[in-house]
């Protein structure tokens, strides 16, 4: 449905009116910002319902220097993420001397992503790889870009190129920056060629790339929090949705109430005439459990969380609320391990300098394309947590190929502890002296995530669905697994773009977020991109 065709201005018509925003996390936050802000609602009648005890959903970070740090993982920003800007151009930091944009832009300025190691082989650095791809390769990626959705519709990356693509520098590079899989969707893959086609230039270097100046918990989500909770927003924690209740009219149809469970004690709400409802569907991190240096996460294959649960009660019957099991039902596709290491001496730290050619900060993702477990790590500037003691550091790891025995550890990565995990690392780094120093006065904490990469799944039309349903009154549909044909998933962006698009549709105020950037209409930008799948460097 769209923006046009929404009734205008519903909480104009009662003082009392009020919105439910169901999850957490970015798409939740930012959608109470909108409210507010653009809609001129007043945030004490903004309620926000989180099963957890925490904000933020996955853009999460917690820990101590004593017991260890740990963050599920990081979203990358670059500059044509309007929507993310856009919003955060409005909101103070912490310490209240610039908003959060400002913050992040003068950051970038100081501090430019240029690795000289994006890619690590044979205890060697890799500055520059090239792209190494054929020119079948070269005019698939172009056919992609251009081909119609429809055509691709239920297939995969590997549907479309032949075995030699997926052995490419380009795809190492690809694959670990994005965390895409030959059996991933080929519309998403398009998706992304498309919407990054500016970064295709410099790739090689993650040139382009932002980074907030502590982790993106501290840098984001608290400033947020902050600021709405300054203007009255309800946080309601500790409390699980488990169903709406539907009221149809005819081909409409509006939500009447919500059923839920706080602190295991069951509760419903009516939602009057005048109110709005925003769900944030599915959830990437559901499900997720934590290791430690001694003990392998728990690999947890169904979902227990309500995220994905109140999907699939909301879409028994009503098809325009799309298809959960495209996401839910195939683990084995989605999942993979990321563990977070809390260094409390610095020897790590300045072996991984020598051998990279990057101080912390300067040089991103750093990819093992040897390794069985198709391992990166990311050493970010220092402090990453506020409150981060001097003589501590960070760094943030991943693996893909997390069912695949390692190469030092004959375990899968999925079954390692912290311990075993570093041991893994520290031998693809070539490091062996120190190796002993290192793990006595590191923790390293592993986590499983088994729907981390659910939302690259292959799906048909319509198995996402959109933003603002065919006959909803007062539903809108926020966060990754809602259709947005032309931005991409996986990002900050897009769930502050569904928020945006959901408060402008529900409000009726006849207007769209900032456009996305299109640099595949840009002849410059085409060029640049061409030279470079060519491997034609400045």
């Amino acid at each position: 449905m769209s923006v046009k065709t929404i009734r205008s201005s519903r909480l104009a018509a009662g003082p009392d009116s009020q919105v439910i925003l169901v999850g957490g996390g970015i798409a939740s936050m930012a959608a109470a910002l909108f409210l507010i802000r653009d809609g001129d609602v007043p945030g004490d009648r903004i309620s926000i319902f989180e099963e957890t005890d925490s904000i933020g959903g996955s853009l999460d970070a917690a820990g101590s220097a004593r017991t260890g740090y740990v963050m599920r993982g990081g979203r990358m920003l670059e500059n044509k993420y309007s929507c993310t800007f856009d919003m955060f151009s409005s909101v103070p930091t912490l310490d209240d001397t610039q908003t959060v944009t400002e913050e992040i832009m003068a950051w970038n300025k100081t501090l430019k992503t240029s690795s000289k190691s994006r890619l690590f082989r044979d205890g060697q650095r890799q500055t520059g790889p090239l792209f190494g791809l054929s020119e079948n390769h070269i005019l698939n990626i172009e056919r992609l870009a251009i081909e119609p959705e429809f055509m691709l519709n239920n297939t995969t990356i590997a549907d479309q190129f032949d075995a030699d693509f997926f052995g490419t520098d380009f795809w190492f590079m690809w694959c670990t920056t994005f965390a895409f899989q030959p059996w991933h969707s080929a519309v998403e893959f398009k998706r992304y060629l498309v919407r990054f086609v500016h970064m295709v230039d410099g790739f090689e270097r993650l040139q382009g790339i932002l980074r907030t100046v502590y982790n993106q918990y501290d840098s984001l989500v608290r400033p947020l929090h902050k600021w709405l909770e300054a203007r009255g927003v309800r946080f309601v924690m500790d409390t699980r949705v488990t169903a709406l209740g539907f009221k149809d009219d005819a081909d409409e149809y509006r939500i009447c109430d919500i059923t839920y469970e706080r602190l295991g004690e069951p509760g419903e709400l009516t939602i009057a005439e005048n109110d709005l409802v925003m769900v944030t569907l599915g959830s990437m991190t559901d499900s997720s459990s934590l290791g430690s240096m001694t003990k392998a996460p728990v690999q947890l294959k169904s979902p227990v969380g309500g995220a994905w649960s109140l999907w699939q009660s909301l879409a028994a019957g009503r098809p325009e609320l799309g298809n959960p099991s495209a996401f839910d039902d195939h683990v084995d596709e989605s999942k993979w391990v990321s563990f977070t290491t809390t260094l409390r001496e610095p020897n790590f730290l300045r072996k991984v300098m020598e051998l990279t050619g990057n101080a912390p900060g300067e040089g991103g993702l750093i990819s093992f394309p040897q390794s069985n477990w198709l391992m990166s790590i990311v050493i970010p500037h220092q402090p990453h947590f506020i409150g981060q003691p001097e003589n501590v550091s960070v760094f943030w790891g991943y693996g893909l190929s997390v069912d695949k025995l390692g190469d030092f550890i004959a375990k899968p990565m999925c079954a390692c502890t912290g311990e075993e995990i570093l041991i893994e690392l520290l031998g693809h780094l070539h490091i062996r002296s120190e190796a002993a120093t290192i793990l006595q006065t590191s923790t390293c904490i592993p986590c499983f995530m088994p729907y981390i990469t659910s939302q690259f799944l292959r799906r048909n039309s319509g198995d996402r669905p959109q933003v603002i349903p065919k006959g909803s009154q007062n539903l809108a549909l926020i966060g990754q697994f809602c259709e947005m044909p032309h931005d991409v998933v996986f990002t900050v962006e897009y769930s502050i773009r569904s928020a945006q698009t959901a408060v402008n549709g529900l409000l009726g105020l006849h207007k769209l977020p900032p456009p996305v950037y299109h640099g595949e209409y840009d002849p410059r930008m085409l060029l640049k991109a061409f030279r470079a799948l060519h491997d034609v460097r400045h």
